[in-house]
């Protein structure tokens, strides 16, 4: 049709849709199919390639750090607040299944215990003791000011665990950063893309246009 104009189709993606390899970025420049938001696109990755392992690692060391000195300062505290008391048990702890295997060391049950409290008073409570004990063995516990039974306060391992925990989803959080960063910038680029393909073509499909 005379005078119509064709619609316009977008331009082909780069040949790279994700983080490309660092060593082809310096080819960029030198070839002419690539638009400048290609070649932008190709620094950002690059920057991003670089700089990611870096802020990552100094999150890491820097979230690990903190968390350590927390659950440190948090496991002093509890030594502070919790004493360790005999408790008797009232009655029998179930047995494990396969007595004397690791499994059966390593797990405990629900037991109720007598204990006194600070105050002079006997009061009963449930721990978590090993399977197999008879009513009347002994058993030690954790308590508060109160008397209540209480977790232990954390040791070295249980600090170490939680620490490692910390840095590593620092770390992550710092690398998926990166990669939501590098998404955002390459919609924005296509879109801009986009916008400059049709501003192109209007300009030249006229010129294409052939009369009957």
């Amino acid at each position: 049709m005379s005078g119509a104009t064709p619609p316009a189709q977008p331009p082909p993606d780069p040949p790279h849709h994700g983080l490309v390899h660092p060593l082809s970025l310096w080819r960029w420049r030198h070839n002419p199919l690539y638009r400048c938001t290609d070649r932008l696109q190709g620094r950002i990755a690059l920057a991003l390639l670089l700089l990611v392992p870096i802020l990552g690692l100094g999150a890491l060391f820097a979230a690990g750090d903190a968390a350590q000195r927390h659950y440190r300062a948090t496991a002093e505290h509890q030594r502070q607040a919790l004493h360790r008391t005999t408790a008797v048990l009232i009655h029998d702890a179930p047995d494990h299944p396969e007595p004397g295997s690791a499994e059966a060391r390593e797990n405990r049950y629900p037991a109720t215990v007598r204990l006194t409290d600070p105050d002079g008073r006997t009061r009963t409570a449930e721990t978590d003791v090993l399977p197999g004990l008879d009513a009347g063995s002994s058993v030690q516990v954790w308590v508060d000011a109160d008397g209540a039974i209480a977790e232990p306060p954390m040791d070295t391992a249980q600090i170490r665990s939680r620490t490692m925990g910390w840095a590593l989803m620092a770390f992550l959080t710092v690398v998926l950063a990166g990669a939501a960063a590098y998404r955002g910038a390459a919609v924005v680029l296509r879109r801009r893309n986009l916008a400059e393909w049709d501003t192109e073509w209007a300009e030249t499909a006229p010129r294409w246009t052939t009369s009957p």
